[in-house]
């Protein structure tokens, strides 16, 4: 029998209403779906705890389609779980955008045809690999759907960005963001970066607020391996946010950022286009 998880941010399905709608639905045609909530991504905790990512890996292991329910938040966050095991996500927006998520919960009856289909249309979506050197060591791995974000805490910071170890940029200013195709609809985007579509492969650099005329965005290949060292010499503080979740940063930190090996496997359960989405979510067309 078809396993379907369905995982729902209790943040966003307050009292998991569209959740349980979903799942009796399922029941009623003869599907057991099992459920569970994505406790720990709120806007104040944004890592999952050790347990909590263990009991997610758990529940999904050997499932045929996990259907998530929030904001683009959660199904980043999902996205990073599920991801390795290559299980698609029909995703459902409940959140204030929705750039990510492919129907809305009034779409309950699409959302239970295509859960019960033999085969689903897919989009895969390109992720990155992201690690910080501290003296030359790698002391985390990471890898994202969105973007890797580099910035500093209340002041400015100096950073060097490169390519294949030749130097793009290098500026003071706000932090810098490094973005996958999925992510140039996010914070790169409201930083002034150019909008990519999603199916596309290639990294975004955009810098963050720089005190330098020349430092603008870059579109790179996906093939390049983009490096951004910090300075943080004195008093002041930078973090890396990768698809929110935040790691300190200390002075002369190396953030490399690659093409994934991985990537995230959306369900395609809607017509629209990324262009009809765009303008919808954007109210640049009526």
């Amino acid at each position: 029998m078809k396993k379907i998880v369905i995982c729902p941010n209790p943040t966003r399905d307050i009292g998991l209403l569209h959740t349980v709608l979903i799942k009796r639905r399922l029941e009623a045609e003869g599907v057991s779906p099992v459920l569970h909530a994505l406790h720990y991504v709120t806007e104040e905790r944004t890592e999952p705890e050790g347990k909590e990512l263990d009991a997610l890996r758990a529940v999904i292991e050997g499932a045929d389609l996990i259907i998530c329910l929030g904001g683009d938040g959660t199904i980043l966050h999902l996205a990073r779980v599920a991801a390795p095991h290559r299980i698609p996500i029909l995703s459902v927006n409940l959140g204030k955008m929705g750039f990510i998520a492919e129907l809305e919960s009034k779409d309950i009856d699409k959302i239970i045809e295509v859960a019960l289909a033999d085969m689903y249309r897919m989009e895969e979506r390109m992720m990155l690999d992201i690690k910080i050197r501290r003296r030359g060591t790698v002391i985390r791995e990471e890898f994202a759907l969105n973007d890797a974000v580099v910035r500093g805490v209340t002041r400015l910071i100096d950073m060097e960005v490169y390519a294949d170890g030749q130097l793009i940029t290098a500026f003071s200013g706000d932090g810098v963001i490094v973005a996958a195709p999925t992510g140039s609809t996010a914070y790169s985007m409201a930083a002034g970066g150019p909008i990519i579509e999603p199916t596309a492969k290639n990294l975004t650099i955009t810098p963050l607020c720089a005190h330098a005329l020349i430092a603008k965005s870059f579109v790179l290949s996906p093939d390049k391996t983009v490096t951004v060292k910090v300075a943080l010499s004195g008093v002041k503080k930078g973090y890396l946010s990768v698809d929110g979740g935040s790691f300190d940063l200390e002075d002369g930190d190396e953030i490399t950022v690659t093409q994934s090996k991985h990537v995230t496997r959306l369900v395609k359960a809607s017509e629209r286009s990324f262009y009809q989405i765009l303008n919808e979510k954007l109210g640049e067309v009526e």
